[in-house]
Parts: structure tokens; C-alpha cells; sequence
């Protein structure tokens, strides 16, 4: 949630920050009535303020009158009418608060100065690239083909207990994954990730929190009857993990790591990739989440991106790294990496992290705070996220990249012992 002050301060500013992020809409109107409510707001408060200081001054004069002897009568009165009107303030205050709050949750994060401008993802530009393409179309089996001709992927028996985008794994692909996740949670731990178990589903307030409500609903599931939802990504039970909460400056940044199926509708995505493991109702991530402090923050979110491509460098996968545009960046996100493993069926790079920092934005949202030793005044954390990685597209990547003439998928060597075996043959 943007700061009510910057927007009272320089709403020139942010309205220019939010058109260019003119790929999620036109946030202008939603601007607009926030500022006019916390006009009203800061009018009525004034009056508020006033009438309260009236009334100080009408305590003392009935004070003096009464020792006196004289009659109050007149100051009593209006001191009543005054106490009267500031409970109708209080509601209206109350009121006008929350209706700007509620406007204020469908306002994205204000992009960094130092995120370039641009309508989409075309005008995303690439800051690194590691490892060159080994293997292009031509050259090797789609794991969607290999699915077809093995029973190693079974994408009609996952619409038969489910629905389209849902699948079975079975037997060594089943447990490559299982070696991938292993092999990931290993990785960030050992570079001073706190790994969390954390619950499948959680309540609304956890879901605004980061920012999946109210904006996103019609991509998520929830549970008929309950207030409970499944969660899109480990990042949303990670970072409320310390909702409400002051934390220790002295612990800052805090760094954590989970492994959790992730569940989406894709409501906006229909037609879009809908061959293959791309893109899944239900998938396996292994999410990184940091508490960091704004002064540092930038440099946790280069170091954050770097430990996921970690990954990718032990597994010798090929990869880039791009810097997302105004128009690409997410709802919650003040800058942000994308990390695209090279998908040889697809001729292509495709994304297989994406690496924000959000700035004080969800820890608004989730009130979560440290108390700054410099100021003497509690601040707002700043949250950053990242996959590390998507494991059903680090699966996909795996197949396609170490296959031997169509016929042999050599396992990644810091995978094998786990594995037991050094190739799966097709």
C-alpha cells in the first residue's frame, strides 16, 4: 500500500509512476478518489482538532467560573454541543478512512526511479546472460512428446481426477522433482535461509497482506464457506509470517526459504501455453523471502536474485537475467528480476524466477515494522521475494537441455546420487 503522505505530497508524481505502469490499467481514477476522500478526511479532522481545542479552552473558563461562583451555563451547553459533534466526527473519520484504505489496496507499488520505462515486456532489457544454448527445436524431444510416448507424465489422467492443467508424475520423474526440491532447499539454506514449513491455505487478511487481495481474486481459489484460500506462492505466508509485528532492527535483513505447491486459476492466462507443464493450476516452487532495512534493501534484492541463479549455475542450466519494465513489473513489485532458463522446444528463454524487491508496500499492507535506533520511531520493513526456483519448469528445462540424440536424458551430476541413477531413458 502506497504511504497516504507521498500522495498528499506529490501527487503529480505518482500519477506519472502510475501511467507508466500503463499495462495493468488506468489507475488515474482510483488516484483521484483518494485524494478527494483524504481531503475530506484531513477537512473534518481539522474541524475535529478545533472543536477539541475549544472545548479545552470552554473546561478552563467553567473551571474559573465555578470557583468564582458565576454562572457557566452558556460554556456548559457548548461544550456539550461540541462533545456531541465530534462523536458524529469520529464515525465520519472512521468511515472516510476506511473507504480510502479500501481504494488505496487497488493502487500498485510506485516503480523505483531506476526501473526503465516501458509498455511490455519488449522493452524489458537483459542485464546478464550465463551458459550458451547446447540444444535448440530440431534437436530434441518436447517434454510434451516425451509425456506422449512414456507414462512418466500423464497429463489426461491429471484432467481425469481434476480438470485441463493438472497433472500425474510418475516413477524417475516423479522423483527428480523430489531431488530438485531437496537439492534447492539444500542450496539457500546453506546461504543462510531459514527454511519454513509454512500452511497451504491461509485467511483473507494473509492474502491482502501481500497484495493478492483484493486486486487478484478471480486468480485465486478459495474454500466454499470458510475464509481460508490456497495459496498462490509460499511469499504470501512467508511475509505475513510477521504481520502485526516490530521486529528487531539488529536481526535485519531476515532471510527465509520454503518449498509449497502453489495453486492459480490463471484466469487471465486461458490460451496461453496450454500444452505441457508451462503452466499449471497446481505446481511445486521453492520460494525466498527477506525482511530487509530500506537503506539496504536494493543491494538484498541483487543479492537475493543472485542466490537464485545459483541454482541454475550448479545445474549448468543456460539462463539470463532481465530487468522487468514499468509496463511488466507486478502489482507489488518496486523493482524487479526476471531469471529465464532457455527451454529448447520453445527456441526461447522463458522465466523461471522472478526476483522484487516491494519496498514498504506489502509491509503497509501487513503492518510490519522495526523499530529504527536512528530515528527513535518505528519504520516499515521493506519485503523482498523470489522463486528459487519454479521446480516443474527447472523439471522441463532438465529434460530438454541434457538429452543425448532423443533417446537419453543425462541427470544434472549434483543430482545423481540422490537419484541413484545417472540417465533416464526415453
Amino acid at each position: 500500500m502506497i504511504d497516504i503522505h507521498i500522495i498528499r505530497d506529490t501527487p503529480e508524481i505518482v500519477g506519472d509512476s502510475l501511467k507508466n505502469r500503463n499495462a495493468h490499467g488506468d489507475f488515474h481514477p482510483t488516484l483521484l478518489k483518494v485524494i478527494e476522500l483524504d481531503m475530506q478526511w484531513r477537512a473534518i479532522k481539522k474541524e475535529e482538532d478545533e472543536l477539541r481545542s475549544e472545548r479545552n479552552k470552554l473546561a478552563e473558563q467553567i473551571n474559573v467560573k465555578k470557583k468564582a461562583g458565576g454562572d457557566a451555563t452558556s460554556e456548559i451547553r457548548r461544550s456539550g454541543e461540541i462533545s456531541t459533534r465530534i462523536k458524529d466526527i469520529s464515525v465520519e473519520t472512521e468511515t472516510l478512512s476506511e473507504q480510502v484504505k479500501t481504494e488505496l489496496l487497488m493502487i500498485p507499488n510506485i516503480p523505483d526511479q531506476t526501473v526503465p520505462i516501458g509498455e511490455n515486456e519488449t522493452a524489458n532489457p537483459e542485464i546478464r546472460k550465463c551458459g550458451e544454448p547446447r540444444k535448440k527445436q530440431d534437436d530434441i524431444i518436447s517434454h510434451y512428446d516425451f509425456a506422449q510416448k512414456t507414462d512418466r507424465i500423464d497429463f489426461e489422467r491429471g484432467v481425469k481426477l481434476a480438470c485441463h492443467r493438472f497433472t500425474v508424475m510418475r516413477g524417475d520423474i516423479a522423483k527428480l522433482e523430489r531431488a530438485l526440491v531437496n537439492f534447492m532447499l539444500s542450496v539457500q539454506t546453506s546461504r543462510g535461509y531459514l527454511e519454513i514449513a509454512p500452511p497451504y491455505l491461509v485467511n483473507t487478511k494473509t492474502m491482502t497482506g501481500t497484495g493478492q487481495l483484493p486486486k487478484f481474486k478471480e486468480d485465486l481459489y478459495k474454500c466454499e464457506g470458510e475464509d481460508l484460500w490456497l495459496i498462490p506462492t509460499a511469499e504470501v505466508p512467508l511475509t505475513n509470517l510477521f504481520a502485526d509485528e516490530m521486529l528487531n532492527e539488529k536481526d535485519l535483513p531476515m532471510k527465509f526459504v520454503a518449498f509449497t505447491p502453489c495453486f492459480r486459476r490463471e484466469a487471465g492466462a486461458y490460451g496461453k501455453d496450454i500444452r505441457g507443464l508451462i503452466r499449471q493450476h497446481q505446481f511445486n516452487k521453492v520460494e525466498l523471502v527477506k525482511f530487509a532495512h530500506p537503506k539496504t534493501s536494493f543491494h538484498e534484492l541483487e543479492s537475493l536474485t543472485k542466490d537464485a541463479e545459483q541454482i541454475l549455475k550448479i545445474l549448468e542450466l543456460p539462463y539470463r537475467v532481465i530487468e522487468l519494465c514499468t509496463g511488466d513489473i507486478g502489482f507489488s513489485a518496486a523493482k524487479t528480476y526476471d531469471i529465464e532458463v532457455w527451454i529448447p522446444s520453445q527456441n526461447t528463454y522463458r522465466e523461471i524466477s522472478s526476483c522484487s524487491n516491494c519496498t514498504d508496500f506489502q509491509a503497509r499492507r501487513a503492518n510490519i515494522r522495526y523499530m529504527d535506533t536512528e530515528k527513535g520511531k518505528p519504520e516499515f520493513a521493506h519485503t523482498l521475494n523470489g522463486s528459487g526456483l519454479a521446480v516443474g519448469r527447472t523439471l522441463i528445462a532438465i529434460l530438454e537441455n541434457f538429452q543425448e540424440d532423443k533417446k537419453t536424458i543425462v541427470i544434472p551430476k549434483v543430482l545423481q546420487d540422490f537419484m541413484g541413477q545417472e540417465t533416464i531413458e526415453l
